[in-house]
């Protein structure tokens, strides 16, 4: 813990990374339980050539949508808190700060609670244990965050390869117990879903962490690395879990892999994949929090907000508010992707592609084009019928483009008029 991974300015040169330890992360991050319940629920409503194409489709948007925000944090070396500062003012953007780390924490206490509470189930501990188990796990995920980049490149070396193989038994296991391939096909749906919603819950269950992986992709040696680890993560590795939660439901009635290894009668690889599953997620999301913290506060004291994001999810965790959260977490899916939207119109129209640095930047407190434009687009977003994330990210971009034309406009005609 010798350095604090640059919570407040850009990531050097000399300390960037290759594709591995990019990758490794990133896919640690992707592999989220919630994630398979959301292919769960497409499961039961589509065809399996029609899930195939829900899930190309919606990963694809999603991954793209993170790829693009991965190159501009390489290219820069800040993180999206950092960069709203640019786009949203040095006041506007705790905006930012605060909508991105209330997702991670409330998502934070949700894993925790669900570890503790599904150990129990399955290895028949005393129900009596499910709370400390929620205050040991809640403070413990944070270790490998509190380390850094270091500590979740680590963990995830070993976790992601290991979750790879284990699912793919898994899933190996579930096509003999089907049939094979060819008796997928022939399972028809029992429900109903439209295509759009099946790409908003595809898109919407994780574009707030897409948002938020410019906390690994700024540390990318190069623009590949950072597009392709991203895209890696969020098309590939979402992607799967998506199809392992659809799978599960088809051939099981189960969405998560845990349950789908517990019906397989592999229990040894279930409470293992639980504790991977869970942790590599775990500390990736109280960093984002964390990161978040420090822009909100201004200090460069990564590791106390750390702890102290962990403390505050394990307290949400230990009094039940994760079961209330869910539901508001993902509507704020709908309020994320336009922060993403005017990131990308900031750095392409007002800066040409290349910020100046954080230090030397003079920022007004409020940028009344960027607050203005994610105001429109988050408006547009939650009123849309159809991916709303998708819309959320479209409007962003345009309301920026056309707010900046006409403050343009405006300013050249007082100039002319003088």
């Amino acid at each position: 813990m010798t350095q604090s991974d640059y919570p407040l300015i850009e990531v050097p040169q000399n300390k960037r990374r290759g594709l591995l330890p990019m990758a490794v992360i990133l896919l640690g991050f992707t592999f989220f339980t919630a994630t398979m319940w959301a292919g769960g629920t497409l499961g039961t409503a589509f065809s399996f050539s029609e899930l195939l194409f829900v899930i190309l489709i919606g990963n694809l948007l999603l991954g793209l949508y993170a790829s693009c925000l991965a190159f501009i944090a390489y290219k820069s070396g800040l993180n999206s808190v950092l960069m709203g500062r640019f786009c949203f003012g040095e006041i506007g953007s705790k905006l930012a700060d605060f909508i991105l780390g209330f997702t991670q924490i409330g998502w934070y206490a949700w894993g925790t609670a669900t570890l503790a509470i599904v150990l129990v189930k399955i290895t028949d501990i005393p129900e009596a244990w499910q709370t400390p188990l929620m205050i040991i796990f809640g403070m413990a995920f944070c270790i490998t965050a509190m380390i850094g980049f270091r500590g979740m490149d680590i963990l995830s070396r070993v976790a992601v390869p290991a979750m790879l193989v284990f699912i793919l038994i898994s899933l190996y296991t579930g096509l003999v117990d089907v049939g094979g391939i060819s008796a997928l096909f022939d399972i028809e749906p029992t429900q109903s879903l439209s295509f759009t919603a099946a790409i908003t819950i595809v898109i919407g269950t994780f574009v707030s962490g897409a948002t938020q992986a410019t906390n690994w992709s700024r540390f990318a040696n190069s623009g590949k690395v950072a597009v392709w680890a991203t895209m890696g993560a969020f098309f590939i590795g979402n992607g799967l879990m998506v199809l392992t939660g659809a799978l599960g439901t088809l051939i099981y009635q189960q969405a998560d892999i845990v349950d789908v290894m517990l019906a397989q009668g592999f229990m040894v690889l279930a409470v293992l994949m639980l504790f991977l599953n869970i942790w590599t997620t775990q500390d990736n999301t109280i960093y984002n929090f964390a990161v978040a913290g420090c822009n909100l506060l201004r200090t460069d004291k990564r590791r106390i907000v750390t702890v102290a994001g962990a403390a505050i999810g394990t307290v949400m965790a230990v009094f039940g508010m994760y079961n209330f959260l869910i539901p508001f977490l993902v509507l704020l899916g709908t309020f994320i992707p336009p922060i993403g939207g005017v990131i990308m119109a900031d750095f392409l129209l007002r800066h040409k592609g290349q910020y100046p640095l954080l230090a030397n930047a003079k920022l007004p407190a409020f940028n009344w084009i960027g607050l203005s434009s994610y105001a429109i687009a988050s408006a547009a977003a939650y009123a849309s019928p159809v991916m709303p994330p998708i819309i959320g990210v479209f409007v962003a971009i345009i309301s920026y483009s056309v707010l900046s034309f006409l403050s343009h406009r405006q300013a050249v005609t007082v100039l002319g008029n003088q």
